[in-house]
């Protein structure tokens, strides 16, 4: 693949953290990996040529910010080919533009907000709902982060949302050599009995009704996906609930979002806004774009 992996910087710990699993992503797949920092003082003030004594603060800056993440990428990981640039926009309108030729978007879970206990910065929050490349916020404990538990979890919600994502799941648990656990989370319908032990049956055709739906789903995810060890998890319970919680045995939890064309809004849905705000290790939202109907509708 050509398009680069593209990390977004802003000169926070987490930016940073971003930083090291983006150049790991990078190196597991051999893709080139691109550093950018959003700044909009170009609009305002003339570029002034590096070395001068006379530059901008801020162009100071935010040069800054891009060499010190560009110097700890290939720290980490010298066979890298790495390039940087600092964008003259605002952070989202800027990432979200790089989505459009990238293989994906890295981002911390947190900017430089200084609102306390904050759980993901509105920057991450946007381009994962909005864009048109998978985008991964980094988050979670260094066993998540370092991949050391071997496992990639991949929420499955029932609808064709769901193939672009395992696609991209089958894909990371392969360059991982790592198990893919598919996740399905069903639910009784309100006022079903079938709880009581005399109605087990009943229990025993959800379970089965959830089954089959991985089993298609892993048809779903086309004739040439990789081969990974596979583990299929019809659970019983919320799906936001059952996914952060399996999260915490996880190094990445992916999740698919449906992008409907004119829409201007956030996509993103009750699942993975959870994810985003409470797993325990680094989360992909995966977008799919459903295609037009004959009137152009979507």
């Amino acid at each position: 693949m050509d398009s680069p992996l593209v990390v977004g910087v802003d000169g926070s710990d987490t930016g940073l953290t971003a930083v090291d699993w983006a150049a790991d992503e990078a190196a597991r797949h051999g893709w080139a990996l691109r550093i950018v920092h959003a700044s909009l003082w170009e609009r305002y003030e003339g570029v002034a040529p590096a070395g001068t004594a006379d530059r901008p603060v801020d162009q100071i800056l935010a040069e800054s910010i891009v060499a010190a993440a560009e110097e700890r990428a290939l720290r980490r990981r010298s066979e890298l080919t790495v390039t940087t640039d600092v964008l003259a926009e605002d952070a989202v309108g800027g990432l979200l533009a790089e989505g459009e030729r990238a293989a994906a978007l890295v981002v911390g879970s947190r900017g430089r907000s200084r609102v306390a206990g904050l759980l993901l910065g509105s920057v991450s929050l946007t381009v994962a709902a909005r864009a048109s490349c998978p985008v991964v916020v980094v988050r979670g404990d260094r066993e998540a982060r370092e991949t050391r538990h071997h496992r990639v979890l991949l929420g499955i919600g029932g609808d064709e949302t769901d193939a672009p994502a395992a696609r991209f799941a089958w894909r990371e648990a392969a360059v991982r050599d790592a198990e893919l656990e598919m996740v399905h989370a069903w639910r009784r319908p309100m006022g079903d009995p079938s709880g009581h032990p005399l109605l087990a049956d009943r229990t025993t055709t959800y379970e089965r009704s959830a089954a089959a739906l991985l089993d298609r789903a892993v048809e779903g995810a086309g004739p040439d996906r990789p081969q990974v060890r596979l583990r299929r998890s019809p659970v019983e319970g919320p799906a936001h609930h059952v996914l952060v919680e399996r999260s915490a045995a996880a190094d990445l939890l992916v999740i698919g979002a449906r992008r409907r064309r004119g829409f201007a809004g956030l996509e993103i849905g009750r699942v993975a806004h959870r994810a985003l705000h409470h797993a325990a290790c680094p989360v992909a939202v995966v977008p799919w774009r459903a295609p037009e109907t004959a009137d152009g509708d979507a």
